[in-house]
């Protein structure tokens, strides 16, 4: 971890435990964390990386803690770039990622945390939810309209669907910290003029088109009313065991290291190692050392 710069804890400056009073306009989607150049950024991403593998790897041998990493943004945040590069070079065997979409019929007919539990990660492994059930006081809360489709009963949608809703999501992780699933959330909070630089690029750009739908405009004329849904999200749901991070996610760069920082943080605080051998698997590998030694090619 000395190449990760351990005391600018630049991460922790972007972390909420407590969302009470948590207000989204205190947080600059351009702050740089006084970090001076992307150049600087790479050199500090480079040593958390390395970290990251280390401590991944114990993780994995160790196999008692799980770890869960939520990402939700708006549009061109930079989710996918952002799993691409500080995820690189971790052992594929011990991390997943699974991207939310629209849900499919069978998971309307379920509770909306069902299609998200099937994919929580084992013991030993990482894995990351690109969006979540979070969704469901987002997009949901912003597009009432979509509840019809969840065919809940009308006598439980009420004024208090939202609070219910925090308060299922809240005791929900709050199980997971008790069984060894470690939970951190990222916000990649983007201005809204970057996304539109953003959406502009991939629409001049043949090789980034693809990743444009019509529907991303269309968002955007709501983008206050994610502004604030995002909010209540975070004031509503960060829990010291299941903290938010709202990130700064105008620069990809500085997103990549304060998310770099945060998980090599957090695997840290787990105080890894391998696993320790008893007596018996000892003399079974010094046995195992000898007859491999006594083979001749």
């Amino acid at each position: 971890m000395d190449a990760m710069a351990k005391p600018r804890n630049v991460s922790r400056s972007y972390r909420v435990n407590d969302g009470r009073g948590f207000r989204l306009k205190d947080f600059d989607p351009g702050d740089t964390g006084g970090i001076q150049s992307q150049e600087e950024a790479r050199d500090l991403i480079e040593g958390g990386l390395s970290s990251l593998r280390d401590l991944q790897e114990k993780l994995y041998a160790q196999d008692q803690w799980a770890v869960l990493l939520i990402l939700q943004a708006m549009d061109a945040a930079g989710k996918d770039s952002l799993v691409k590069h500080v995820m690189s070079g971790v052992n594929p065997t011990g991390c997943r990622v699974y991207s939310f979409k629209k849900p499919s019929i069978e998971e309307l007919d379920h509770d909306f945390l069902w299609r998200t539990t099937k994919s929580l990660p084992e013991r030993g492994k990482i894995g990351i939810f690109n969006r979540s059930y979070y969704e469901e006081v987002l997009m949901v809360r912003v597009h009432p309209e979509a509840l019809a489709e969840e065919k809940i009963p009308s006598s439980l949608i009420t004024k208090k669907l939202w609070r219910e809703r925090f308060e299922d999501i809240c005791a929900f992780e709050r199980y997971l910290a008790r069984n060894g699933v470690v939970t951190r959330k990222f916000f990649l909070h983007v201005s809204e003029e970057k996304q539109k630089e953003r959406f502009l690029s991939r629409l001049d750009n043949p090789r980034k088109s693809w990743k444009f739908e019509a529907d991303d405009v269309k968002e955007r004329k709501h983008w206050r009313e994610y502004m604030r849904a995002y909010e209540e999200m975070i004031r509503n749901t960060a829990r010291p065991h299941a903290p938010w991070y709202v990130v700064p996610a105008d620069n990809k760069w500085f997103t990549q290291l304060v998310v770099a920082e945060a998980i090599v943080e957090t695997l840290e605080e787990l105080n890894l190692e391998y696993p320790k051998l008893d007596k018996q698997r000892r003399k079974e590998l010094h046995a195992a050392h000898a007859q491999l030694s006594k083979q001749k090619h």
